[in-house]
C-alpha cells in the first residue's frame, strides 16, 4: 500500500473528523484541508507524502487513536465514574457577566474562561473557533488576543471545522495558550504531546464543550431547501445563543432573517439528529481529555419550547483537574464565573442521556468495526472495557449487530477526496 493510499484510509474508512491536524503534522506542501466532494472538510494530498509523514498521521489523528486525560493526571482526581470519568468537581456554573452569558450557547462558561485567561494574562492567546467568514454554515479556526475577540466566538458551531490545521503555527509563536475545541480536537492534542514537548510547555489549560456531534453538509442543505432558504443568499448562519439554547438564525444578504427553534433544526429527540459517522462511534463526547468541560443541562437533553426563550442560561461543568479547579475558583473570584450548586454523575445521565448511551455503546461498536477489516479507533484511557462490561452481554450483542449491519449497508465510507 503507497502512503498515500495508507493516508486516505482513514478517510475513506469514515473515520476523519475534518479537524485539520494532519495538514500541520504533514505539513501544508503535502496535505491541504479542504472541501470535499460531499461538503465536509477533508484533507487533499497535493504533494508528496512519506511514510514517515503518514506514520506521524496515524499516530496523531482523531480517528486512529482518541486519548483522554495523561494518566498520571487523572488518577490526582478524588472521584471518577465509569461513564463521566475522573474528575474533582461537577456544578451548575454560567458567566457573571451578562452579555457574556447571554450570547453563549447554554450559560457562556467557556467564553467567559477564555476571557478570563486573557484579562488575567494567564494565557496570550487563546485558539478556538468562531463562525465562517466565507461559509456560513461552517466554523473556522481563529486566535484571540482579546476579551472582545473571545466574545465574537460566543455560540456553538454545528458545522465543518479544521481548528487544528495550522496547529504547528500556533506552537511556534512560543507563548502559553488555551485550547478550547471539540472533545475528538483535544483528543488529537493529546496524542500530538506524546511526540512534541511543545503542546504540554505550551498548552496551558484545555477547555471542551460536552459535543453531541456536528450536522453534515448534505443534511444542512436539506433543511435549507426543506424551509425555502436559498443558499446562496445566506450571508451568516448563528447555531444557538442570544438565549438557551437561542434560535438557529439564518441572516440573508437581503437583511432578512430566519430563525428556528433549536428542535424544530435538530428534531424531537435524538433519533432525528443528521451526524458524521465518525460522531456516531466517537468513544469520547464528554472531554474525557479537558481541564474542564462545559454541558447543557435540560432534562433528558431537550430544551423546553417556551422556557428556552426566557432562560437565562445554565451549564454544567466536570471539572477534571487540580488546574481546572484552581482556575474555575479564580474567574469566580475575579468576576467572570457564577456557581451554582454541585452535581454529580446522576444529574449528568439525566440531562446528558444521549452521551451515556453512546459511552456504554463505544468499545463494542468500534470493536465491529475492527472485525470487519476497517482501521480501528484505538483509545486511551477512556474505560472503553469498563463501559462494555456496565452495559451489559444483550446490549453488547445488539449494538455489535447494529454496527456490522451499517456497515454492510456501506455507512460511514466515503469517496477519496478528488474521486481518486
Amino acid at each position: 500500500m503507497t502512503p498515500e493510499d495508507r493516508f486516505y484510509r482513514i478517510v475513506e474508512s469514515g473515520l476523519c473528523i475534518g479537524c485539520g491536524l494532519c495538514q500541520s503534522v504533514a505539513g501544508k506542501g503535502a496535505v491541504r484541508m479542504d472541501k470535499a466532494e460531499n461538503g465536509e472538510l477533508r484533507p487533499h494530498v497535493h504533494g508528496t507524502l512519506t511514510d514517515d509523514a503518514v506514520d506521524a498521521v496515524y499516530r496523531t489523528c482523531p480517528g486512529t487513536r482518541a486519548e483522554g486525560l495523561p494518566e498520571s493526571v487523572a488518577k490526582q482526581a478524588p472521584h471518577s465514574d465509569t461513564v463521566w470519568g475522573p474528575y474533582h468537581a461537577m456544578a451548575l456554573a454560567w458567566a457573571a457577566e451578562p452579555q457574556t452569558r447571554h450570547e453563549g450557547s447554554a450559560g457562556g462558561v467557556l467564553t467567559a474562561l477564555g476571557r478570563y485567561l486573557l484579562s488575567s494574562d494567564r494565557v496570550s492567546f487563546i485558539l478556538h473557533v468562531k463562525a465562517s467568514a466565507t461559509e456560513p454554515s461552517f466554523g473556522e479556526r481563529t486566535l484571540s488576543f482579546s476579551e472582545a475577540q473571545v466574545l465574537e466566538g460566543a455560540g456553538s458551531r454545528y458545522g465543518p471545522t479544521a481548528p487544528l490545521v495550522d496547529f504547528e503555527d500556533a506552537l511556534a509563536h512560543g507563548e502559553p495558550f488555551a485550547l478550547i475545541a471539540k472533545p475528538c480536537d483535544l483528543n488529537a492534542v493529546r496524542n500530538l504531546a506524546h511526540h512534541d514537548p511543545r503542546v504540554n510547555a505550551l498548552v496551558r489549560y484545555w477547555l471542551s464543550p460536552v459535543c453531541g456531534g456536528y450536522m453534515p453538509t448534505e443534511a444542512m442543505h436539506r433543511f435549507m431547501g426543506e424551509h425555502g432558504i436559498e443558499r446562496s443568499n445566506v450571508a451568516a448562519l448563528r447555531y444557538r445563543g442570544f438565549g438557551c439554547p437561542g434560535p438557529t438564525t439564518f441572516s440573508m444578504q437581503s437583511g432578512e432573517e430566519r430563525s428556528f427553534h433549536y428542535l424544530d433544526f435538530w428534531g424531537e429527540d435524538e433519533s432525528a439528529w443528521s451526524l458524521p459517522f465518525r460522531c456516531k462511534i466517537c468513544p469520547d463526547g464528554i472531554g474525557d481529555g479537558a481541564d474542564i468541560a462545559a454541558a447543557d443541562i435540560w432534562p433528558n437533553a431537550t430544551p423546553d419550547r417556551l422556557g428556552s426563550q426566557t432562560d437565562p442560561g445554565f451549564n454544567s461543568i466536570i471539572v477534571r483537574t487540580a488546574a481546572g479547579i484552581e482556575l474555575v475558583d479564580a474567574a469566580v473570584d475575579a468576576g467572570f464565573l457564577a456557581m451554582g450548586e454541585q452535581v454529580g454523575p446522576d444529574f449528568m445521565n439525566d440531562t446528558q442521556p444521549h452521551q451515556k448511551k453512546k459511552k456504554l455503546a463505544a468499545g463494542t461498536r468500534l470493536e465491529a468495526i475492527a472485525q470487519s477489516g476497517r482501521p480501528r479507533l484505538e483509545t486511551v484511557g477512556l474505560r472503553l472495557e469498563e463501559l462494555a462490561a456496565l452495559n451489559g452481554d444483550k446490549n453488547n450483542r445488539l449494538e455489535r449487530e447494529g454496527t456490522a449491519r451499517r456497515l454492510r449497508e456501506g455507512q460511514g465510507m466515503e469517496q477519496r477526496p478528488g474521486g481518486g
